[in-house]
Parts: structure tokens; sequence; C-alpha cells
């Protein structure tokens, strides 16, 4: 079975290098970036098949990103990371398209339960 293709979107350097190496280290293919500019370019020219996002970056912030996302490849699942617990963000994140809402700090066996099941829902390719 091919490993899942997870794309980890947050401006907390630390933050995407641990995630996208304790995933790596769990069977999935992560990559990290550190801003939406950069995300947007890479999904225009690489498979994936969840991406997970930071909702408050500066520049493009997450709930710009998965409207930008969503508008270019909409079978893609997005799941919101945050550290900002918002009834509203949520809220708002959930109507542009959010497979899921998760509080950072969160615990990796529950990340990979929701990027399975986020993967089970839509393939992500271009």
């Amino acid at each position: 079975m091919e490993s899942l293709r997870v794309l980890i979107v947050d401006d907390e350097d630390e933050l995407v290098s641990a995630l996208a190496q304790r995933l790596n280290l769990r069977g999935f293919q992560a990559e990290g970036l550190t801003t939406g500019a950069e995300a947007l370019a890479y999904l225009e020219v690489t498979p994936c098949d969840v991406v997970l996002l930071d909702v408050k970056m500066p520049g493009i912030g997450g709930l710009e990103l998965i409207k930008r996302i969503k508008e270019q490849r909409p079978e893609l699942q997005v799941i919101l990371l945050t550290g900002w617990s918002s009834a509203e963000d949520a809220r708002k994140g959930k109507e542009l398209g959010a497979y899921d809402y998760l509080m950072k700090p969160v615990k990796i066996d529950d990340l990979v339960k929701v990027l399975l099941s986020a993967a089970a829902r839509g393939e992500g390719k271009p």
C-alpha cells in the first residue's frame, strides 16, 4: 500500500520539522512548508492526500489558504491546526471545506487517526 502524502503548513519551523519527522516514522510521506505561498506553489505540481494547515500565519493565513486550496483542488482534504481556540475560526474553516479542526499540541496518535480518516474521504491527486 502506498504511503499517505501529507503536507504540513505552519509558520513554526520547529513544529513543522517535528511533525514531519514523527509522521514519516509512522509510514507517512510528510513534507513541511512555512508559508501559504509556498504551499500553493507546492500543491500545483505535487500530489498530496491531506494538508495539515495552521490557522494563524503571516501573509496568507490558514482560512484564506484553505479557500484557495479548495478552489484549485476541491477533493483535497484539509485539516486545520491551531494553538488559538476559536469557535468562529472552526466554523469558518468547516464552511470553507476543512475536514477537521484540531488544537495544538495534538497527540500524534490522534493526528494519525484524523489523517487516515481524512485521506479515506478523498483522493488528493491533481
